[in-house]
């Protein structure tokens, strides 16, 4: 049995749900797919490494509490891990009751800088700032990357008529041609989820978040 099936069957065994991957390119896309409450990363792993992996994460702004789990000791290693964003590093070989304990500590540290980072839409709907999460009755919903944008460009200005020219601007990178019917597909994409009366349209070629 690899160290990943013990470390899997014993967190289970503790109530957790856990999913693992065996290389750096299905981690990346796990993570980013999916919403977890911690990461447990190798260092040693096939198509990259752990590092790597954590860099990417965090570029793409997921904030994910993460613990390196290495033979890799030395402090250059370590001073590295912590570069990249990880919250903890542990050196094999450990105990998983220790394991654990660096779980639920990295986890509740988590909770609390992230208490204030959730704005609230309505009663069944937040967005969370550090997650960059759509979160409704509690569950995250994932949104494709220009809906994300615009939803935090008018969570922003909040209240407030965000003139189109602005969104165009923001939403899209440099280069790309902005699409004034993308915008109002993004527009009703969100208005399914927030709910129809969320988001008024402006005589002015604009949108404002109520």
């Amino acid at each position: 049995m690899t160290l990943s099936e013990i470390i899997g069957e014993y967190l289970r065994e503790q109530g957790m749900s856990v999913v693992a991957v065996s290389n750096a390119k299905d981690a990346v896309d796990t993570a980013y797919e999916h919403h977890f409450d911690i990461l447990l990363l190798d260092i040693k792993v096939p198509l990259g490494d752990g590092f790597s992996v954590l860099k990417e994460l965090r570029s793409l702004g997921n904030t994910t509490p993460a613990i390196f789990t290495t033979s890799l000791g030395s402090i250059d290693d370590i001073t590295r891990g912590y570069d990249v964003g990880c919250d903890d590093y542990l050196r094999k070989p450990f105990e998983l009751k220790e394991l654990l304990l660096r779980i639920h500590s990295a986890m509740k540290r988590s909770m609390h800088s992230n208490y204030d980072s959730l704005i609230a839409i309505n009663e069944q709907t937040s967005y969370d700032l550090i997650k960059k999460q759509l979160m409704i009755n509690g569950m995250a919903r994932p949104l494709p990357h220009k809906e994300k944008i615009l939803l935090e460009l008018l969570l922003k200005h909040k209240g407030s008529v965000v003139d189109q020219h602005l969104i165009f601007d923001t939403v899209w990178d440099y280069g790309q041609e902005p699409s004034e019917m993308s915008l109002r597909v993004y527009i009703k994409n969100l208005r399914k989820l927030l709910g129809k009366e969320c988001i008024k349209t402006s005589k002015n070629n604009g949108y404002c978040l109520c």
